[in-house]
């Protein structure tokens, strides 16, 4: 894979997504934290324990969730190989390391929120619908240039693909899920893929349509906004 350009099964709580309004090109909700609970032809990465502060890209900077420190991180929390149509999507890529398989929520160019299965190997990313079984997205890791979260206790995060157009999700396990990708990066090359932290950061969501997501800590929790760039 060429590099070289720079790299419990989750239930979301039923309250989140919470509604949200799209008034004057904005979308606004506060971030209820997600309950955690929880082959022929795959190999799946073992369990790393314990993963300490100092092996994830978060040190200095995020605001982290106790429950988030010193989780064990197990990487396929739905089962992969008990699934026949993720395990046909995968074999007719080819792909056949799996490091993270989950349950998150992704959001569309309107504004809205799906349920989407993301799961990650090697090569790519993939976000499938689990409602219609279908693949939606395949996204080469090679093609993505960054990671956008930002500073608090949010679930939010945004993959930056520049070739293409970007992708905003949501969840519980949003520090595996960075670190899965920080660590595949380091594993197949050299180039140290890029983490942003801020509480306001831009996203493509699709064409022309440029977003912006903004946070803000509350009491109870954080805001959270989703504005349309005017242009």
């Amino acid at each position: 894979m060429d590099l070289s350009r720079s790299r419990r099964r989750v239930h979301i709580d039923d309250r989140s997504p919470a509604p949200i309004h799209d008034a004057g090109g904005a979308v606004e909700r506060r971030d209820i934290a997600g309950t955690a609970d929880v082959v022929q032809g795959l190999k799946f990465r073992p369990s790393d324990g314990n993963v300490t502060e100092d092996q994830e890209p978060f040190m200095g900077v995020k605001v982290r969730r106790k429950a988030s420190l010193h989780r064990d991180y197990k990487g396929d929390y739905i089962d992969v190989p008990s699934l026949p149509f993720l395990m046909k999507i995968l074999q007719k890529q080819g792909d056949q390391n799996v490091l993270f398989a989950d349950r998150v929520l992704k959001f569309t160019a309107s504004g809205k929120m799906k349920r989407r299965i993301l799961l990650m190997t090697d090569f790519a990313i993939y976000i499938i619908d689990p409602e219609t079984d279908t693949l939606k997205r395949r996204i080469a890791l090679a093609a993505v240039d960054k990671i956008c979260l930002s500073e608090l206790s949010d679930n939010f995060f945004s993959i930056i693909i520049p070739t293409e157009y970007d992708v905003l999700m949501a969840s519980t396990r949003k520090t595996e899920i960075v670190t899965v990708l920080v660590e595949a990066f380091k594993t197949a090359s050299d180039y140290e893929l890029e983490v942003v932290f801020s509480n306001r950061f831009e996203y493509s969501a699709g064409g022309e349509l440029i977003k912006e997501v903004q946070f803000e800590e509350v009491e109870g929790g954080v805001k959270t906004r989703i504005l349309r760039k005017q242009e």
